[in-house]
Order: structure tokens, then C-alpha cells, then sequence
């Protein structure tokens, strides 16, 4: 299959015709359009319906879109950075992560990557939610315990536990039957038990406050308005200095940070270095000291 033809077709499909197709390329809209028709002839199929108000993908031609265009991307990036001779990461880095990591480490964490690679300019969109990395255009996402997905692939850079923490001034139970205790929980929560320590303690969480983020969370457990759960990278501080007391460790519940990216054989030079980066900030692999 002749790649140009392919280039081509993907040219016009996203800039959704001829005309502004070759405006934005420079090619002549004959080049195009015989390029489109050679493809098909090769195919075997209609890609492109044309019509009186333009021209619009067939099935065929959204499915051929659909699977071609990340491997187009990689094989553009690629070439251009061996004709242009690209060793050194540049251009705009655009990362999806999680808005409580955003908020407690990524400040920090890229202007140290900008600081090391000054070609580069990050944009950071605290995320939630699970982004499309190809429709939505992020180079990078951070995602916490992901699931498998064929069309992503990364590293993990971090881990964090569950813990069950309390002002001093909460009296922590004893250990033996549940035991119910003042709490402090997400606004969604659930009744459910916090076993800690694999069974050494059982709590039964009575909700005094429902709140809707874990800094909130954290903040009211300081103020001693009950026990929390919370990842014990959120609670250190507050712990070392003694603000809070650790109960316990939620037993068999683990948060992995992952750093992921489309590319499988030929990720950009920025994204190889925001991975390698990231993942040298957490040498031990932990959020937490110790």
C-alpha cells in the first residue's frame, strides 16, 4: 500500500475536504484526489462519498480513519525527527492527570521537567475523568490502578496505601470484635467495614461528616472530628508532625500511579522524557517517606 496515498487520505479526512486539504498542505487538489481514488482501487472499497455539500467519510473510510490514525502519527513524528535531526525533547507535552495528584505534585514536578528540558512546554489538565489520549490530542495521561488497555502502554512510577488515621485526641479502639468509631468519609460513601492490619482490627465507620475530597477529609481528621481513611502519601506531613496518629493499614489495597502514553514502538522524544523523568522523581517507587 502506498503510504503517501494514506497520508493523503488522512489529510482530507481531517481537514474534511479537498479544498482545505490543499490549502493547508500545499498539494494540488488533483494530487489529492487521485491519490484517494488509487487507495481505493487498492482496497477495493469507497472511502469517500462526494457530494453536492462536500465530502463525507463512508463506513469503510471512518474504520480505515479510526485504526490509522494513531500508527500515522508515530510514523510522522518519527520521520520528522530523523530528517530534522531531533534528539532533544521539544514542542508542547499535553498530560491528562488526576486532580488531587495535579494539585499536590505536578506543580512542582513540571517545572523541574521545564527546567531540564527547556524546548518543551507542558500543559497540565487535571482529569478525573478517563480521557481519550488520541481524540483529545494529550501526549501523556496519569491514571491510578488502570485498567488493561491494548492501546495504551507505560510504566508504573508510584504506589500508596490506605490508612485509617485520627487526631490524638480520638481514642483509638482496641483490637478484637468491629468496633464502631466517629468518621469522616466521601460524600458517595457506602457502609462498609475498615479492616486493618489483615484482621488485627475491624472498624464499622460512623458517619459524622460527609465531605467530597480527601484534602477536606485529612483537614477535618486534623481538627479531630473523627477517623479517615485516606492515602498515606495525603496524611504524611500531618503524621510526622504528629497532627495525626495511624491506626492501621487497610490490608490488600494498593493505589498504583501509572504514566501512559499511545506510542508502543516509537513514543516522541518529549514523551520519552516526561516518562523517564517522572518515574526518577519516585525512586523507591513510593509516594510516601518510608
Amino acid at each position: 500500500m502506498d503510504l503517501n496515498a494514506l497520508t493523503d487520505f488522512a489529510l482530507v479526512a481531517t481537514n474534511g475536504g479537498l479544498g482545505k486539504a490543499s490549502r493547508a498542505s500545499g498539494k494540488s487538489k488533483a494530487t489529492l484526489s487521485r491519490r484517494i481514488a488509487d487507495l481505493e482501487e487498492q482496497l477495493g472499497v469507497r472511502l469517500i462519498e462526494r457530494g453536492a455539500r462536500g465530502l463525507k467519510l463512508t463506513e469503510a473510510g471512518e474504520m480505515l480513519m479510526a485504526r490509522t490514525e494513531g500508527p500515522m502519527h508515530e510514523v510522522t513524528e518519527a520521520m520528522t525527527a530523523v530528517r530534522e535531526g531531533l534528539s532533544a525533547p521539544r514542542g508542547r507535552l499535553r498530560i491528562a492527570s488526576p486532580a488531587l495528584f495535579s494539585q499536590l505534585a505536578m506543580g512542582k514536578i513540571c517545572a523541574r521537567f521545564c527546567a531540564a528540558y527547556p524546548e518543551v512546554t507542558v500543559e497540565v489538565m487535571a482529569e478525573d475523568r478517563m480521557v481519550d489520549l488520541v481524540e483529545e490530542q494529550f501526549d501523556v495521561a496519569i491514571r491510578i490502578n488502570p485498567s488493561a488497555d491494548s492501546s495504551l502502554v507505560g510504566r508504573c512510577f508510584a504506589k500508596d496505601r490506605l490508612v485509617v488515621v485520627a487526631a490524638p485526641s480520638v481514642r483509638k479502639p482496641a483490637s478484637g470484635a468491629v468496633r464502631s468509631v466517629p468518621a469522616i468519609v466521601f460524600s458517595s460513601f457506602q457502609p462498609t467495614n475498615w479492616t486493618l492490619d489483615d484482621g488485627r482490627l475491624v472498624l464499622d465507620p460512623d458517619p459524622r461528616l460527609r465531605l467530597s475530597s480527601f484534602l477536606m477529609i485529612r483537614d477535618a481528621a486534623v481538627a479531630g472530628a473523627g477517623a479517615a481513611l485516606l492515602p498515606q502519601s495525603i496524611a504524611w506531613d500531618h503524621l510526622t508532625r504528629g497532627d495525626l496518629v495511624q491506626w492501621g493499614t487497610v490490608s490488600g489495597v494498593e493505589a498504583a500511579l501509572w504514566v501512559l502514553h499511545t506510542s508502543r514502538r516509537l513514543p516522541s522524544p518529549k514523551v520519552r522524557a516526561f516518562v523517564e523523568f517522572l518515574c526518577a522523581q519516585y525512586p523507591e517507587a513510593s509516594l510516601v517517606l518510608g
